[in-house]
């Protein structure tokens, strides 16, 4: 969950670093710190809290240097503070660490450690790998880096420096994010290419239990072993102006208002003007493999999970193919059904969430072909999966998932539109009323967010109720369950998403006057049902916002409020819904959250159990 950041070259390195952990801030973090190499020595600082503290900190006397290492920390071993906050030392302070991940033996590594006479100064699993090192070292970095990474168990993305080699940053990576950028006479080093994109757009992905070695004059590649890699230099299709506000007060209302184009660029290339047919040459299946298929799991977490349930229901219907959904902690534990003719899709904002790799590697092993769903190409998912449909969303800064969310749904859409039409499940006509309304969504979208002051007023009328219950049928009902995570994830108010057929065996208990319900009330086959259960709410005296279409008059007998998107099909109406749900939940918190952007103790990349 942490960032990195590294640089070397010709310019100072403190203000690269800074700036560039401030384009890392939507990871999460509780402290801040950086190391430079300087006259012999390696000056570091670092600072409990916001990076604010670490500029103060460093105003008028900022460590100088054009070798140096930076890090923003989210406690994991020891709690917040200024002395487990990163850079960490060895004995002598001859080797500096920055990492990210966790070192699962880093106790009995620590005992032997301190047995051999080292003394650790923090509480984290961190200091570990740099006295480790330390006993390996003999004028070789690369050497005594590769050696300690053989010893560690867990995951870990670690950046490293040292007194004597101030012409090189040693880096190693297993499970946790790591990519290196190629500038001219400077090299880089970061979590996530959004750190260092104002600087080049040329990176490197690297792959698991790799060595790094990078220098002002480029960069060298190796195996644990020692022998070189050859490895492709990618270019970065978005520049680093997609990566700033804007003019919009936070990045999530910014990325809000991108889903239109987010979603018009996921489906380029894919549905055709023409509206003919769905192509999709990242599965990297056969239409043989595809007939094959008797089975598919879908493996996510949080926000990828809702849209895996979307999945479920859009493939299901469309395909006749049996889908069973899995939170990937969970699948990794147990021993699930899985064979060769199963379809594993992971889906991953990110593609680094380290449960749900796991669950790709499970699924792999058991034989299952293996799709990602992504929004970073050359993330771990996207290189370890046989196929691989990008989202095309653009960064995404904020912590909670708007636009990767929306056009997550579109790419499941478009998968089951693709497998029905390989596997003549769908009638013709159908089919093609499916893909006009997937080419609708985008404007759709649009005409929501031209006038979403009725959100607005709803969220100036309940952001200080006691809680929030959202309540749907069928395919909306993971829109029920996102809406409640958004609104829990960024205004710290309780929320539940509940199937509405459910009301009766709970949650109706929960209902009185401060208890506010958003009922999504939609075009669908249950609609009559849906209506019914906002009349129970109103004989317990709850407030009801109901989500439905723009010319639905019937609504207005029943609900407190309406909040209008436009009628498509019910199986795509997820995507519309989705929407107003994030405004909803991004004006609740602007009247009881100080950071919408870096709610509390969450972070963006979910790296480590």
């Amino acid at each position: 969950m942490c960032g990195i950041v590294g640089y070397i070259g010709k310019r100072e390195a403190c203000p690269i670093l800074i700036d560039g952990l401030k384009r890392l801030e939507y990871r999460g973090y509780d402290s801040a710190g950086i190391a430079v190499l300087n006259c012999g020595g390696i000056d570091i600082r670092k600072s409990i809290g916001k990076l604010k503290a670490l500029e103060c900190a460093i105003e008028g006397c900022a460590p100088k240097g054009t070798v140096g290492i930076g890090h923003t920390r989210w406690a994991t071993h020891g709690r917040p503070s200024d002395e487990n906050a990163h850079p960490h030392s060895d004995c002598s302070g001859q080797i500096t660490v920055v990492h990210n991940g966790i070192i699962e033996n880093y106790a009995e590594l620590k005992s032997r450690l301190i047995a051999e006479g080292h003394a650790f100064a923090s509480e984290t699993d961190t200091e570990v790998a740099a006295h480790l090192i330390e006993q390996y070292y003999d004028g070789d970095l690369a050497k005594a880096v590769r050696s300690a990474a053989r010893e560690l168990e867990g995951s870990f993305a670690l950046v490293v420096i040292a007194r004597d080699e101030p012409d090189h940053i040693v880096a190693a990576r297993r499970h946790s994010p790591l990519v290196i950028g190629l500038g001219e006479g400077e090299c880089f080093l970061a979590s996530d290419v959004a750190a260092f994109l104002k600087h080049t757009r040329r990176v490197i992905y690297v792959d698991d239990d790799n060595i790094v070695v990078v220098s002002r004059g480029g960069v060298g590649i190796f195996d644990l072993a020692g022998n070189p890699i050859d490895k492709e230099v990618s270019l970065v299709d978005w520049d680093a102006a997609m990566a700033e506000r804007g003019g919009y007060e936070h990045f999530m209302l910014k990325e809000i208002h991108e889903q239109p184009r987010a979603l018009r660029e996921t489906m380029r290339g894919r549905l055709s003007s023409e509206l003919d047919r769905v192509d999709l040459p990242g599965m990297n299946l056969s239409d043989e493999d595809i007939r094959r298929i008797n089975r598919i799991v879908m493996i996510a977490c949080g926000t990828a999970y809702h849209a895996s349930m979307v999945g479920k229901y859009a493939i299901e219907e469309l395909c006749r193919i049996p889908v069973e959904i899995d939170v990937a902690s969970e699948l990794r534990y147990r021993n699930p059904i899985i064979d060769d003719q199963t379809l594993a899709i992971v889906i991953s904002q990110s593609g680094e969430t380290i449960d749900t790799i796991v669950g790709l590697r499970e699924a792999k092993e058991k034989g299952a072909k293996t799709l990602a769903i992504t929004n970073v190409v050359g993330s771990m998912a996207a290189r370890e999966s046989d196929g691989v449909l990008y989202t095309y969303a653009g960064p995404e800064i904020a912590v909670a998932s708007t636009k990767a969310y929306t056009t997550q749904l579109m790419v499941v859409y478009l998968i089951a539109l693709y497998l029905a039409q390989i596997r003549g499940t769908l009638d013709p006509s159908r089919a093609a009323q499916l893909r006009a309304g997937l080419w609708e969504l985008p404007g759709q979208a649009e005409l929501i967010l031209n006038d979403y002051s009725e959100v607005k007023r709803a969220a100036e009328r309940y952001y200080c109720f006691n809680g929030f219950l959202y309540m749907a049928r069928g395919i909306n009902l993971a829109s029920a369950l996102e809406g409640a995570l958004k609104i829990k994830e960024i205004a710290y108010i309780h929320a539940e998403g509940y199937a509405a057929g459910e009301m009766k065996h709970g949650p109706i208990a929960m209902i009185d006057p401060t208890f506010a319900t958003i009922a999504i009330a939609v075009k669908s086959k249950t609609y009559d049902k849906i209506l019914s259960n906002i009349k129970e709410v109103k004989a317990r005296s709850g407030e009801v916002i109901a989500i439905a279409n723009s010319h639905d008059t019937v609504i207005e007998d029943y609900a407190d409020r309406i909040i209008r998107v436009p009628e498509t099909e019910e199986i795509l109406s997820p995507v519309l819904v989705a929407i107003p749900l994030q405004l909803m939940a991004y004006y609740v918190a602007l009247g009881r959250s100080p950071n919408v952007d870096q709610p509390r103790n969450l972070a963006k990349t979910v790296t480590v159990e």
